[in-house]
């Protein structure tokens, strides 16, 4: 079935389902595409450019919920936002013939089950179904391991899972793109660093990068044999290749951006410079617009490039609530942006207009596919478990976790178990979502809050590391409190330099002796150093158990009904 939106064909076929990522092809040029225009739109000295973007998608094909579910608009009311039937509404009003549609990563990965049950093809089917053609990878493309993300990309059935209801996957149409994730031995890129498309007769290069951070944010396992280059030199490597092949006109797609105030309104640029600005302002001068996403904020700035000209910066929220436009024409004759021309425009992905039928129905097809173990009652609860944060850090849900961990891993002698917040991604509410009754909690909720598939495991460390541990729950780029179990409490003190802020550190009720032998439990996200938790590397030999995911259900059922824990695992200030 043909694409329903206007975008870029390739030269060399429609199908992009097959193609390798590797650096062969992308230094072969196979990425060049042609666009048959109507001789009017050949004319004049300039031709008109629109990108349309997308970032953190996540698999949120049916609307998101709560919080997630809303945006800012352009007069500063939070209004309902998101759904890919909305989303394909939108694009479609948006595009025309000068368009094409791009994305900067995490499209899946952390999604709901509609996708995630199916390692994430209805969302990639999707993105491809509403143009995307290009699609720098996020850090949670690689959540199910680099060689999952070369499945995704060329096709082919789950390895371990088999063939979804849809049948064999045929891979994405789009291109994944990524300078800056290189393979360890041989210093060449793991993925295609960039690609090319042609529209009015002019043609247009795309980098992609994603944050240097990754190492640190996602398994160890899933990269292993990677490493994650500097975001800049590499878009500078990708860039000086482009301009080799004749290309001017050029974007960055980058997997990295800035924090902005809450309540900021879509096209404001309100950001506090970060990551994402560094990459900006300091990326090669012949790139002309650069696109973020990774911290899910919106926002449309101008940053000043190495030559002191003028260059589009945006990002467009997350979760398919917001698509960005950017606007511009290209000098036939000297084949670059005219940057006079940049204009970025943000437009919420609002649900008040039509949904697109054919999406719609695309989505209520895999609903109805995933609804018998979405559905399945697995436990109850008392009251809403939330991840809203004490003074010190410490949540309910991320307690609950923390103990449901615990009671997975006693078989193998954990005596405490620690979870990393991050890896909590909803909330429990007590009032029925559906027609499951107050205070059930269903598969597809419990899901929601334990999303990646993690391993549960057991590191050994001493009183000392446990303490060195805790301490790492501060770095240079903030901090992060580790979730406790009942059977583990701590004193932190903000107050104090970082390395020196914990005390009181007790196990069952004891005193932790520095010399003495304790058995930790966490997942293997944390259990590989993730979030900077460096120490748990210490024990080469961990023991590994169930899948998180697992543990919770279990815990779900055999300790129901679940109330709030006192939040007092954690004092101090």
């Amino acid at each position: 079935m043909g694409c329903m939106y206007p975008y870029v064909r390739l030269a060399y076929g429609a199908r992009m389902t097959r193609r390798r990522i590797t650096l062969a092809v992308a230094l072969a040029g196979l990425a060049v595409g042609v666009a048959a225009q109507p001789a009017a739109a050949q004319n004049g000295p300039t031709a008109p450019v629109r990108l349309l973007a997308l970032n953190d998608f996540h698999g949120n094909l049916e609307p998101p919920t709560g919080s997630s579910g809303t945006a800012v608009d352009e007069h500063g009311a939070s209004v309902p936002a998101g759904g890919a039937a909305y989303i394909a509404a939108h694009l479609k009003r948006l595009a025309d013939r000068n368009t094409v549609t791009v994305a900067q990563g995490d499209l899946i990965g952390a999604s709901p089950l509609i996708s995630a049950a199916y390692h994430d093809e209805p969302s990639v089917e999707f993105l491809g179904k509403v143009g995307v053609t290009a699609s720098a990878v996020g850090n949670h493309e690689f959540d199910e391991g680099y060689k999952e993300l070369l499945r995704i990309q060329n096709g082919g059935c789950h390895p371990v899972d088999g063939c979804s209801p849809a049948g064999a996957w045929k891979g994405a149409r789009f291109d994944y793109l990524g300078a800056n994730v290189l393979k360890e031995q041989t210093n060449r890129p793991a993925i295609r660093p960039w690609t090319i498309r042609e529209i009015n007769g002019v043609r247009v290069g795309f980098i992609g990068v994603v944050t240097r951070t990754t190492p640190t944010i996602v398994t160890p396992s899933g990269i292993q044999g990677l490493k994650f280059d500097d975001e800049v030199a590499a878009a500078n490597r990708a860039a000086a290749e482009l301009k080799r092949r004749g290309v001017r006109a050029m974007v960055l797609l980058v997997h990295e951006g800035d924090q902005a105030p809450s309540g900021q309104r879509p096209d404001a640029c309100g950001v506090v410079p970060g990551a994402g600005t560094r990459i900006a302002r300091d990326a090669d001068p012949e790139i002309d617009v650069v696109l973020s996403g990774h911290t899910h904020q919106q926002y449309v700035c101008k940053v000043t490039d190495p030559k002191g000209q003028p260059r589009l910066y945006s990002s467009g929220s997350s979760f398919g609530r917001v698509v960005t436009q950017v606007d511009f024409r290209v000098d036939r004759r000297t084949r670059d942006v005219v940057r006079s021309s940049l204009k970025g425009d943000n437009h919420v992905v609002t649900r008040d207009v039509p949904p697109d039928p054919e999406i719609d129905q695309f989505v209520k097809t895999w609903k109805e596919r995933v609804a018998p173990v979405a559905n399945k009652p697995i436990g109850r609860i008392t009251a809403d478990l939330t991840r809203a944060p004490s003074p010190t850090g410490e949540t309910a849900m991320g307690d609950v976790i923390a103990d449901a961990q615990l009671a997975s891993m006693k078989d193998q002698g954990a005596q405490v178990a620690l979870m990393n917040p991050g890896g909590v991604r909803a909330d429990l509410t007590y009032a029925a979502s559906g027609s499951e009754g107050d205070g059930v909690v269903t598969y597809g909720e419990a899901f929601a809050v334990q999303p990646f598939s993690n391993i549960m495991g057991v590191a050994s460390l001493t009183g000392a590391q446990l303490d060195a541990l805790l301490e790492q729950q501060w770095t240079s780029a903030g901090e992060k409190i580790l979730q406790p179990s009942s059977t583990l409490r701590f004193t932190i003190d903000r107050s104090r330099p970082v390395g020196d802020r914990v005390s009181g550190i007790t196990v069952d009720g004891q005193p932790v002796d520095p010399a003495a032998t304790y058995k930790v439990a966490a997942n293997n996200f944390l259990l590989g150093g993730g979030d900077g938790f460096t120490v748990f590397t210490e024990d080469k030999n961990p023991v590994l158990g169930p899948v998180d995911l697992d543990a919770f259900q279990k815990y779900l059922e055999t300790s129901s009904p679940i109330s709030p824990p006192t939040l007092n695992r954690i004092s101090g200030r």
